[in-house]
């Protein structure tokens, strides 16, 4: 688990599209989940405001399946190879709409040949 910032694009329904990290680009390849993760405003905020919630006390996750997107010169031959999807978690500060990566589920995963 990491803290990264991503520029992340939106469908006009706010659903994450793709994503920049790292100067690649990748698109989302299937449905995002969103949730709700409590965070330790109390080490973050001297005081939380009575009433607040969402982006004070909890903050938004959204994991994320995605492929890195083709580029038109992608040499010859490797269009056949197939690519696995890396899983994401990131997530959005309500206030000023950035975008972190949070954690890449895949990138520990053993791989077989």
């Amino acid at each position: 688990m990491f803290s990264e910032s991503v520029d992340v694009a939106c469908t006009p329904d706010g659903l994450p599209r793709s994503l920049v990290w790292s100067g690649r680009t990748y698109d989302i390849c299937a449905e995002p989940l969103r949730w709700y993760e409590r965070r330790q405003w109390w080490a973050e905020e001297s005081r939380v405001p009575l009433g607040s919630g969402p982006g004070m006390v909890d903050h938004e996750i959204w994991r994320v399946q995605v492929l890195p997107r083709m580029s038109p010169g992608r040499p010859s031959g490797m269009e056949s190879q197939p690519i696995e999807p890396l899983t994401l978690d990131l997530t959005r500060h309500n206030r000023s709409g950035k975008w972190r990566l949070l954690r890449i589920h895949d990138a520990l995963r053993p791989r077989t040949a």
